[in-house]
């Protein structure tokens, strides 16, 4: 029998996840603040939604999971929304679908979770950047 998954909880204040959405959309003093202040997983969420791999060990290794989930649905991993939803992650699964684009499960954070909707667009914004960074011809893949 597979050990149960250990996660440590995600509560923040409103400001928080503002300059969470802040720092994904790349303002880099607001992501070090995170780092400094007691938000390292905040912090390194940024590095793992640009796709850095060490940055996505360390959140696994420091207990979240969810977090890696999260940006795993937003790439349209269906396991990692499957996830999210068996395991009572509801505002995760519904930030994953908006921030691909979905909708209907940003229309569901307006609603239930406003704070989220926000960081949802954030997390958009950013993923839609690097996907057009990647089809770029003219740029070097990594930079």
């Amino acid at each position: 029998m597979a050990d149960k998954v250990q996660y440590k909880p995600l509560v923040y204040p409103a400001k928080i996840i503002l300059a969470w959405g802040e720092a994904i959309a790349g303002n880099r003093e607001i992501r070090d603040w995170l780092g400094k202040n007691g938000y390292p997983e905040l912090y390194t969420f940024v590095f793992a939604l640009n796709l850095k791999q060490d940055a996505r060990d360390w959140l696994m290794k420091n207990k979240y999971p969810h977090l890696i989930a999260l940006i795993q649905g937003v790439e349209r991993n269906g396991k990692a929304l499957g996830w999210l939803k068996a395991n009572g992650f509801e505002t995760l699964y519904h930030i994953a679908l908006a921030g691909d684009g979905e909708i209907r499960s940003l229309n569901w954070l307006k609603k239930h979770q406003r704070d989220f909707a926000h960081l949802a667009l954030k997390i958009k914004e950013r993923k839609d950047q690097i996907q057009l960074d990647h089809d770029d011809v003219h740029k070097i893949s990594g930079e």
